[in-house]
């Protein structure tokens, strides 16, 4: 089956410093793929700093990797040119934390919405591209009334995120990057984004990866999800049975956080604090050693991934007894 995306054993390494070089680790030998047959929608989640972010800057081509390379459709995003280079950037939209900051203050909503109209030629006339805009805003819950011809003051966050959402759906994308899509917008529209974007995939066939710290709308959106912490894969595989039963002690830690409406369930009950030794950034050895109650002398080797059942896998000796998988097949645990 083709690959619409997919990223081959990805490294990027940050450096700072003019005489003495300080690197960064945000993405360690990640490899990903989604099928360009059967659309989906994929979680990537972590905490601040686990390397999400830099993830989608590379999906979206921003920026390079280090090593390891990323495809679409088959060609390495880096080396596309031309008429290539432009339906990769047609193909494969973004939507942001910040609903705000996409939009200029001194434009009205129809500036943003026309811009791409134009750039990739969508419309044969003003009219033509009117009517694609209302289809647009309609298709994401909005009414076109109430929202062009206003200025981004004059509409709300979640107003402003679906406009994003609607500029996107516009270009008929088969790929859609959201980064932490719903963390600045009031929890009553939360519900109203999420449902926008999973009718994405199902009514338009756009593959979503969903990119948050929030596994609560993560188990409510996605099919698929990945754990990362300080850019390695902790625990991948079926969302329910890793939101439901998680393995690795990174993401019992995660779900642990989750705040429950049970005044009788104690938040942080599973006791995993910090260790007295270096936190830096460690070349070898687990992320999550310094961290880990479960900590072990072969910890301060590289885990490889394990693969505990058919649609989950953890990156933990303390699972060793299972079979070892390869981190380029581990898109092949992940459902669709």
């Amino acid at each position: 089956m083709a690959a619409l995306l997919e990223l081959k054993n990805v490294t990027k390494i940050y450096s700072r410093g003019l005489l003495t070089q300080v690197s960064t680790t945000a993405l360690n030998n990640v490899s990903l793929r989604l099928d360009d047959a059967e659309p989906t929608v994929m979680t990537v989640a972590g905490e601040s700093g686990s390397g999400k972010t830099t993830l989608a800057m590379l999906l979206l081509g921003f920026i390079s990797p280090s090593s390891g390379n990323i495809y679409y459709k088959g060609q390495d995003i880096h080396a596309l040119r031309g008429e290539e280079r432009m339906m990769f950037r047609r193909e494969v939209q973004a939507v942001f934390q910040d609903p705000f900051s996409v939009f200029n203050p001194f434009y009205t909503v129809d500036h943003l919405l026309t811009v791409p109209i134009n750039r990739f030629k969508l419309a044969k006339s003003k009219s033509d591209a009117r009517d694609k805009m209302v289809e647009a805003l309609t298709a994401v819950g909005l009414r076109p009334g109430d929202v062009l011809g206003r200025f981004p003051h004059q509409l709300s966050g979640g107003q402003r995120q679906r406009i994003n959402v609607a500029r996107a759906l516009m270009l008929r994308p088969k790929l859609l990057v959201a980064d932490e899509p719903v963390s600045m917008v009031d929890a009553s529209l939360r519900a109203n984004i999420l449902e926008t974007l999973r009718g994405l995939q199902t009514n338009y066939g756009v593959s979503i990866i969903y990119i948050t710290h929030d596994l609560t709308t993560a188990y409510h959106v996605s099919n698929s999800i990945v754990v990362l912490y300080r850019g390695c894969v902790m625990e991948a595989g079926d969302v329910e049975t890793v939101i439901k039963s998680p393995q690795h002690p990174y993401t019992r830690l995660l779900i642990d956080s989750i705040p429950w409406p049970d005044i009788n369930r104690r938040w942080g009950e599973t006791e995993i604090k910090a260790k007295e030794m270096d936190l830096s950034d460690n070349t070898t050895g687990c992320r999550f050693y310094a961290r880990c109650p479960y900590v072990m002398e072969k910890c301060k080797q590289d885990p490889p991934l394990f693969q505990l059942h058919r649609h989950q896998a953890a990156s933990c000796f303390l699972y060793d007894q299972h079979p070892v998988i390869a981190p380029e097949k581990l898109s092949d645990l992940l459902p669709v």
